[in-house]
């Protein structure tokens, strides 16, 4: 039998490895797609590895992947690492529960409970709310439309559509409503995308007459999807003024914070989800702004019944002891689940709600950092505003897409680009609460020196100009 001590020493070996590597090569040495297979052994034999070859190879694919938790990496709505999630995480992996039944999962049932119903209090849903932790961000968002549409026709679920549905989503929105309307049987073509404003919040006055437009027509209005940190420009959609309009029309609104709903732990940005409390259905990612592993996403709902009659089935070989609120499996959309709890509950616990807070906060406060540089730099043209953590702008009008391209194939950061309206930008995400106000400095540092040192770059601007 394979003794598990003997690889734990492998793996302490390993993190340190990672964790040198990180210090003293925070980007990592790019391998061109073409060339991976030839540069890394990832083939699988029919005879297995010596122990010295075995551990070579794993500190070869270490060393060459992307490394998520360094002061250089911007690149994605997630990074930077909370120690005391990982500890989590790994006992996670350890004890190997699935969280289907209290009879498998025994208390690591009530931790995830007790992350639900603390998250539930702290938006104002009530004793009739509950939730589940989901896949990502886009189960959730899939998870919130199931149970819309189940609300407005009960018999949906046997029966199949009996007159079509529109849902509605600002223009800004994450690419996943388009695939779950397809997956939910409700259509693309009947996603109604509602135009934004210059900060990329969703225009409420245009729902409302999109909304009137379909009922004259004979659609059934169905969903609204608002957003608490768009992708691009991290904005916040008017939820108060959104939910004005759902209540009016009995639509189900759905508060997708996958990316910034994490603001509901600040005392100081959590008016940017005001109303949340009138919403249906709400998530948010604790792999994101709270920076535990991935994944770790929550859904929750303001009446739990929701939960239950869209997803609950009978299972006798499965659900054989303890109530349905022991039971996750019956308000969960699959069945086999990793624990994706107990990482975030060791972090809250050990830091508390104000830790939690002070994560939150940093990330703003880093943000303000970023736009006061770029404000006082006429080299820059800044394209995002102020309460958010997506720093968008354009340095001495180079292509950004060349720019970050640049950046990632020299190793030098990563950060990616992105588009609004007619605008392309360099996105630069504030979201490693590990940084501090030095390591944003010294991103526009090495920013800065890249392209001094590639004049080339520079030239690409006037190319840029002419294509906008």
């Amino acid at each position: 039998m394979p003794d598990i001590s003997k690889d734990l020493v492998l793996f302490n070996e390993l993190v340190e490895v990672l964790l040198k590597d990180e210090k003293e090569h925070p980007v990592a040495d790019r391998i061109e797609s073409d060339e991976l297979y030839d540069t890394i052994d990832l083939s699988l034999n029919e005879s297995g590895m010596v122990d010295d070859d075995f551990k070579a190879v794993l500190k070869d694919v270490i060393e060459s992947t992307p490394k998520t938790a360094t002061n250089l990496f911007f690149n994605q709505l997630f990074g930077g690492r909370q120690s005391k999630a990982v500890l989590g995480d790994l006992l996670a992996v350890m004890l190997n529960n699935s969280m289907y039944t209290y009879k498998v999962a025994g208390p690591q049932v009530g931790i995830e409970q007790e992350i639900i119903r603390k998250s539930c209090d702290m938006i104002g849903y009530g004793a009739r709310s509950n939730g589940t932790f989901p896949t990502g961000g886009s189960m959730s968002n899939y998870m919130a439309l199931i149970m819309g549409r189940d609300a407005k026709d009960v018999n949906f679920r046997t029966a199949g559509m009996s007159k079509p549905m529109t849902v509605y989503t600002s223009k800004e929105s994450h690419y996943s409503n388009a695939k779950n309307a397809s997956f939910a049987g409700i259509g693309r073509n009947n996603i109604r995308y509602i135009k934004a404003d210059s900060y990329g919040r969703m225009l409420p006055g245009l729902l409302e007459d999109q909304i009137k437009k379909d009922i004259e027509e004979g659609y059934v209005p169905t969903y609204v999807n608002a957003t608490a940190g768009t992708t691009v420009l991290g904005a916040f959609d008017p939820i108060d003024e959104i939910a004005d309009i759902t209540e009016k029309y009995g639509l189900w609104l759905h508060v997708d914070g996958a990316y910034c709903g994490s603001v509901i732990f600040s005392e100081k940005y959590k008016h940017l989800v005001k109303g949340v409390e009138r919403s249906d259905s709400f998530s948010y990612n604790a792999h994101k702004m709270l920076g535990t592993p991935l994944t770790c996403s929550i859904i929750l709902v303001k009446d739990k019944r929701h939960l239950h009659e869209s997803f609950s089935n009978d299972a006798d070989y499965l659900y054989q002891t303890d109530g349905d609120d022991f039971n996750l499996g019956k308000t969960s959309f699959q069945c086999g689940r990793r624990n994706d709890a107990l990482k975030f509950w060791t972090l809250w616990k050990s830091i508390g709600t104000s830790g939690l807070e002070q994560i939150v906060d940093q990330q703003f406060e880093l943000a303000n950092v970023a736009l006061a540089y770029i404000r006082s730099n006429p080299d820059y043209t800044l394209y995002s505003f102020d309460d958010s953590i997506s720093i968008c702008f354009n340095y001495k009008n180079i292509d950004p897409t060349t720019l970050c391209t640049a950046l990632y194939e020299h190793q030098v950061t990563v950060v990616g680009f992105g588009a609004f309206e007619e605008d392309t930008f360099v996105r630069l995400v504030t979201i490693n609460a590990n940084n501090e106000q030095v390591d944003i400095l010294n991103f526009f540092k090495v920013m800065e020196e890249f392209v001094e040192n590639n004049p080339s770059l520079v030239g690409m601007g006037e190319t840029f100009q002419e294509q906008l």
